[in-house]
């Protein structure tokens, strides 16, 4: 069972899981909710978890598995919720056969009251997870199922504070300057509680001097949610956070309901500004050259569901071959995110809206989209390794006369400045050729280009297939986009045997390729980087051609890594061309 915590800490679910696959779907039928189910298959598992680790064709279409676990709650046992880093995909969720409710977003995390929760005695909690794989959303990695990311119980009185953001900003009135951290959050009211409520945010510099702010806010009835916003003055000579030197304040927010202490939120701050100036990504007032790879958090053996040693892996890979960014599809595991924050790494943050323009011609799809965008950053917004909020991938190259499209980006455009003021907000595009300039880029501050140049053939009209056309397709977007920044967000190529440096899937291309692109790149003074997909080898859907034919095997290959994690010969180019180049332009 797992141990108990003081009222207001966070009580981590770690150990005492247990497993049963249900590929008959029948257990929810033979009662399984309750936790009592002898005859399921149950065997012990650590959390994270996935159903099946290995990338076997047959696996991909998805099943349905059931988790569950007994533990100890707290002694007081008012207000309380699961937190649920991420459960891939559908997550249905019983606690003493009571059901809380279901969660269907894959990626980003989730709460759910304790509804039913027994103080100071054993409680049992249920999971059913479906990962069966339709059609939408579109992805293009492996669709592992799982509780993939750590649960935990956390205190929530009749008054909660959710969302929690500390968002550093620095600005000037009067001739003078100087910085603050803006707290954003929403008041959720759910019982009827004291109406007497305060909020008292703590931030220690790493000096150890104390900034801090307690003030009152008006109550909420039960079912009724409010913004909150505070202002916190930072005292003392600020300690500014950089990859060089990426200092960190410990901060804590306090809600405290008649005098006494409901809710405590724990998180760390780093003052440090993002913005784009002169066609320039600028952190700190210095303009970024970025260099580095993506990753999807895929590990042999882990699958998504990285324990600390697969975090602390991609951590060592990404420093091994001197990234100073890196970028994923959807939100990072925030373990890995508060590893960025310490290792002043820094994050393309971004959600999975990717290859959805049939699903967002409906209002329902696009609210679920913008659900994502609004999950998305609100888990990553106060990691000051995050430089951009991204919010989608590679849809319609003409979204002017897409209405759907049209109308989802420019809404997660404002969703997302309105969430998170301090950073600029990008979108991840195609690199067709051919299309007129689009009015709806004008919502974004920053535009990742997908660049394959030379490596996919493009579409008809709009061909991609000469490496020449790179440099074109990039003046091109900054004479339209004038003011925005631009970031190769991809580049690869695919390789999985020795062969000519002419020949696709060769060693020998991947590395000329990778050297070709950065040095074009490198001439182009208005650019803010390049970032190559990916730093490892990932578990890719069935049939994957990778742009050269079919591999025979479940991995995309374009990564500087082989899955197993030994490097290719472009690792070497890559570590040594990253090295070279300054992360800030003169």
């Amino acid at each position: 069972m797992a141990s108990t915590a003081s009222a207001q800490e966070p009580v981590a679910l770690i150990a005492g899981w247990e497993y049963a696959p249900d590929a008959a779907d029948g257990g929810l039928a033979a009662g399984w909710a309750t936790g009592e189910a002898p005859d399921a298959a149950w065997t012990a598992v650590a959390i994270p978890h996935v159903f099946d680790a290995r990338p076997l064709p047959g696996l991909f279409a998805g099943t349905v598995g059931w988790y569950r676990i007994t533990f100890n709650a707290p002694t007081d046992a008012e207000g309380w919720a699961l937190r649920f880093g991420s459960v891939r995909r559908v997550a249905q969720v019983w606690l003493n056969g009571i059901e809380l409710g279901t969660h269907r977003d894959p990626y980003v995390p989730f709460e759910m009251g304790a509804t039913g929760l027994r103080p100071g005695e054993p409680n049992t909690l249920v999971v059913r997870v479906d990962n069966r794989k339709g059609v939408e959303p579109k992805e293009g990695w492996w669709n592992w199922g799982g509780i993939v990311r750590p649960v935990s119980l956390v205190a929530r009185g009749a008054t909660s504070l959710q969302g929690v953001g500390l968002l550093p900003r620095y600005r000037c009135a009067a001739g003078a300057c100087g910085w603050s951290v803006l707290l954003d959050g929403e008041l959720a009211g759910h019982a009827d509680g004291p109406q007497e409520l305060t909020i008292a945010v703590a931030l220690r510099a790493p000096d150890g001097a104390i900034s801090q702010l307690e003030a009152p806010v008006a109550p909420v009835a039960v079912g009724e949610r409010r913004r909150v916003r505070l202002e916190v003055p930072i005292t003392g000579h600020p300690a500014l956070w950089a990859p060089e030197h990426p200092a960190l304040y410990a901060a804590s927010v306090e809600l405290r309901a008649g005098g006494i202490v409901r809710q405590v939120e724990h998180e760390r701050v780093g003052l440090r500004t993002v913005s784009v100036r002169e066609d320039h990504l600028q952190l700190n007032g210095r303009p970024l050259n970025l260099r580095g790879a993506s990753l999807h958090e895929d590990l042999p053996g882990l699958g998504a569901a990285l324990d600390d040693a697969g975090i602390e892996r991609i951590i060592a890979d990404l420093k091994a071959v001197n990234a100073n960014v890196t970028r994923a599809h959807y939100v990072l595991d925030e373990r890995l995110l508060d590893r960025f924050d310490e290792e002043g790494i820094l994050v393309w943050n971004q959600a999975p809206i990717y290859h959805r323009d049939r699903a967002l011609r409906d209002q329902a799809g696009r609210f679920g989209a913008l659900a994502t965008v609004r999950g998305t950053v609100l888990t990553a917004r106060n990691h000051p390794s995050v430089i951009v909020h991204s919010v989608a991938n590679e849809l319609s190259p003409r979204p002017d006369d897409i209405p759907g499209t049209r109308r989802f980006l420019q809404a997660a455009a404002r969703l997302t400045r309105d969430l998170d003021p301090t950073r600029p907000v990008a979108l991840d595009i195609f690199c067709y050729p051919g299309y007129p300039r689009q009015r709806t880029y004008d919502a974004f501050d920053a535009i990742g280009v997908n660049g394959y140049y030379g490596w996919y053939q493009g579409k008809r009209g709009h061909s991609t297939a000469d490496e020449a056309g790179l440099t074109p397709f990039l003046k091109t977007m900054h004479e339209r986009h004038p003011g925005q920044a631009l970031v190769l967000t991809e580049f690869g190529a695919e390789a999985a045997r020795s062969g000519l440096p002419s020949a696709k899937g060769t060693f020998e291309y991947q590395a000329g390729y990778l050297r070709r692109t950065l040095r074009a790149v490198d001439r182009l003074a208005f650019m803010s980087g390049a970032i190559y997909w990916t730093l490892r080898e990932f578990a890719i859907k069935p049939r994957w051609s990778g742009g050269d034919r079919w591999l025979g095997d479940p991995f995309h290959s374009k990564g500087l890594l082989n899955y197993d994690g030994t490097p290719k010969p472009a690792w070497h180019d890559a570590r040594g061309l990253f090295g070279r180049t300054p992360l800030y332009r003169r």
